[in-house]
């Protein structure tokens, strides 16, 4: 019985060690397994890295590569650094009213005259012709401009209020621009005996005071034009405009030798202005007492500055060429 006993014990410890190493043999595969499928991941994850840093290597090769050839020094691609871009330089026209005083200004180095002009209450409050201002220092002339868009006498015999008689108005005819573009441009007005309207022009014939008055101020809403005057002077009393082709260079430059071939006691030429056939003049024109078949005539030439000449002569080309077809 004894025998049997010790037996039977002696199996079931043998079993229970069997079963023990066949728990650990399980654990064992378990951690050898888990071991390769860490050593897979491993290696999965390398070549991803490795593939990543090629890719990223390859991008930044495309970026840094110098189009000039010389993306080989190492140094960063011009391409790549942020560059001010200068703004593009303003057309004349583009420019605001302050901006071309002070061109203006500085290229001839003289003071514009400041004036306070509200153009849009004097078109709803006065008068709705009014598109500009004649101003010239030290005289009486400091007066809006009109002009009628059918009637080019209207402010011969008109006022500014619309009553019939004298003063009347300064004004241009319609054959004018209102922009100055015109070759010549020609302001009328009466010379009242009570000094009035454009009786100061008669203050030129004084060769001190022609000399001491050398511009022509005229303003708009958004420019003002500054006129260097080169002559005052009696002349014919053919219509300016209508009597002579003034529209084309070749035209207008055969009245210029016209006008400069002018001689008589009481005419005064600056001879140090030059003007030229592509340049663009005022003329302020008013009658003289006692000579029915004379005009006596004040002329400016248009200062500019480089960008506002070739803008006008670009226009005044257009207008030519049109003519012409």
């Amino acid at each position: 019985m004894g025998a049997g006993k010790n037996n039977r014990n002696g199996n079931r410890a043998e079993r229970s060690a069997g079963r023990g190493n066949l728990v650990w043999k399980i654990l064992l595969a378990l951690c050898l397994a888990g071991a390769v499928i860490a050593i897979v991941i491993l290696i999965r994850d390398a070549a991803e890295s490795r593939r990543e840093a090629a890719i990223l290597e390859s991008l930044a090769a495309m970026t840094d590569e110098d189009p000039e050839g010389s993306g080989s020094s190492g140094q960063e691609s011009e391409a790549a650094v942020p560059q001010d871009t200068p703004e593009p330089e303003k057309t004349w026209k583009e420019l605001s009213l302050e901006e071309k005083n002070q061109k203006l200004e500085e290229a001839f180095g003289i003071q514009i005259p400041e004036k306070e002009i509200d153009f849009e209450d004097l078109q709803e409050q006065v008068n709705p012709d009014i598109y500009a201002w004649l101003y010239i220092p030290d005289s009486t002339i400091d007066f809006p401009v009109l002009q009628h868009a059918e009637d080019n006498s209207y402010y011969l015999n008109y006022n500014i209020d619309g009553s019939k008689g004298r003063p009347g108005c300064i004004y241009t005819e319609n054959t004018n621009a209102k922009d100055f573009s015109d070759h010549n441009t020609v302001l009328y007005g009466h010379n009242m005996r009570n000094g009035t309207m454009f009786a100061g022009l008669h203050k030129f014939e004084d060769a001190d005071y022609f000399a001491e008055n050398p511009y022509i101020y005229v303003y708009t809403p958004d420019e003002v034009f500054v006129y260097r005057i080169f002559g005052a002077y009696e002349f014919s009393n053919i219509h300016l405009l209508a009597g002579y082709e003034t529209e084309t260079e070749e035209g207008f430059g055969d009245y210029l030798d016209d006008v400069m071939a002018v001689r008589s006691m009481n005419s005064n030429f600056n001879p140090d202005v030059t003007v030229t056939e592509k340049d663009r003049i005022i003329t302020l024109s008013t009658c003289v007492s006692g000579k029915a078949d004379k005009r006596w005539l004040v002329q400016g030439v248009l200062l500019r500055v480089d960008g506002a000449a070739d803008e006008a002569d670009a226009l005044s080309s257009g207008a030519e060429e049109q003519d012409e077809n």
